[in-house]
């Protein structure tokens, strides 16, 4: 009786092992020969309900000029995703963060490039955007420019770029 309820119990962590929801996806990196992949700093459910915190940075080594290219999985490409680009121009100086926003659906990589050769990218982030959107404290929807909802963010990968 006992090997039998030993085996049943086994059996059934095991069922219960394989049945588990998958983890939440991750990033890659490239730059310089070198890859990275990146585990959410958050990622929430489509709706921004519940979330989990904890992924760290990810970091890669870059030499001036040089690009960073980002490949997201399915499960982010399929959604609207932003990708965020801070980079040092040629003096050392911070550049105006720049942003590029995929809603097709299609958009599964990205190629970071710093603004002339000698400048230095420094932070390329990912955000998947949800379907929940941000609203007042009335609970209406705040619109951005063109009047639509402005969605909020569920997933969120980070790069810091070290010199090379």
């Amino acid at each position: 009786m006992r090997r039998v309820l030993v085996a049943l119990l086994t059996g059934g962590a095991l069922v219960t092992a394989g049945c588990s929801a998958p983890g939440a996806p991750e990033v890659s990196f490239y730059a310089d020969g070198d890859t990275v992949r990146a585990q959410p700093l958050i990622y929430c459910d489509a709706l921004v309900r519940d979330c989990e915190r904890g992924g760290t940075a990810a970091t890669l080594k870059a030499r001036p000029g040089e690009p960073v290219q980002v490949s997201v999985p399915a499960d982010v490409a399929e959604t609207p995703w932003a990708v965020n680009v801070q980079y040092l121009g040629p003096d050392g100086s911070p550049r105006p963060v720049r942003q590029e926003v995929f809603t097709d659906g299609e958009q599964h990589a990205y190629t970071a490039r710093p603004d002339s050769p000698e400048g230095q990218l420094v932070v390329v982030e990912i955000q998947q955007l949800g379907a929940a959107y941000a609203a007042n404290e009335r609970g209406e929807p705040i619109l951005d420019e063109a009047g639509q909802p402005q969605l909020v963010v569920r997933g969120v990968w980070s790069l810091q770029v070290e010199p090379s």
